[in-house]
């Protein structure tokens, strides 16, 4: 039986004091010891961190759901690849082509719908086959920082996109959002709530309504308990934008 990733330290109830303009929550990263997640099947209970020391787990953790959002999703693809061909044992070229297409074949089937996933597989592919030619050692490092690349170009995006977003949020009254549109649906500040933050950072006086999704209701669990969101259910969000300033 495969191995689970490991608990990276012991669990912790989220600080109440947190809000959507402080630092934000490493949803995953890469690591010496392998791509670490905060599991987001414990939140908003239990702030718990795993590391997944190879592919397989990686797999695991995407097909589980301890990771969520399709931009996170689709970086924790690239970091499964990549981490599956840093600890391939394949001496020749032919062989860790191989190893290569098993690794995203795994992969791939984890979350047939996403579109993220099937987007980092594809990026990766290219990304080997320009590679083809080069020695296996930087082969395996040139995936490493490819995967690494991503992350930061994800957080990047999100960033603009919260910038360019700000300016069309009122200066003052309530938006609506819906699903898990933070930092953890991405790897770092968060898509519409990410355009949030930084109209809250530019001093706009906004709350948030955040209505739940399925399967695992992810908009309240991942999004509702932050201070400055409100929550509602998804079916009672038209009664909620009739009356109110949305």
């Amino acid at each position: 039986m495969r191995k689970a990733c490991g608990d990276e330290h012991a669990a912790e109830p989220l600080r109440s004091t947190q809000n959507l303009i402080e630092p934000m929550i490493q949803t995953l990263e890469w690591t010496d010891k392998g791509v670490r997640f905060i599991d987001q099947t414990k939140l908003p209970t239990e702030e718990t961190y795993v590391t997944c020391k190879n592919y397989e787990q990686v797999a695991d953790a995407i097909r589980n759901m301890v990771v969520r959002g399709a931009p996170a999703i689709g970086v924790a693809a690239a970091m499964g690849i990549a981490l599956g061909i840093k600890n391939s044992k394949a001496e020749t070229g032919g062989e860790l082509k191989r190893d290569f297409d098993q690794i995203c074949e795994v992969i791939g089937k984890t979350r047939p719908t996403a579109v993220n996933l099937f987007w980092a597989i594809r990026r990766m592919k290219d990304k080997f086959e320009t590679l083809r030619v080069r020695p296996l050692p930087q082969i395996r490092q040139a995936l490493v920082e490819e995967a690494q690349r991503m992350h930061a170009e994800d957080i990047a995006a999100n960033q603009a996109m919260g910038r360019f977003g700000a300016t069309l949020m009122p200066a003052s009254g309530g938006v609506l959002t819906h699903c898990n549109a933070g930092a953890l649906a991405t790897c770092g500040y968060g898509t519409a709530l990410g355009v949030f933050r930084a109209a809250i950072e530019q001093g706009k006086k906004l709350h948030v309504y955040a209505d739940e999704t399925r399967p695992f209701l992810q908009g309240s669990r991942q999004s509702g308990p932050w201070p400055g969101l409100r929550q509602c259910l998804r079916r009672a969000c038209a009664a909620l934008l009739r009356p109110e300033p949305v």
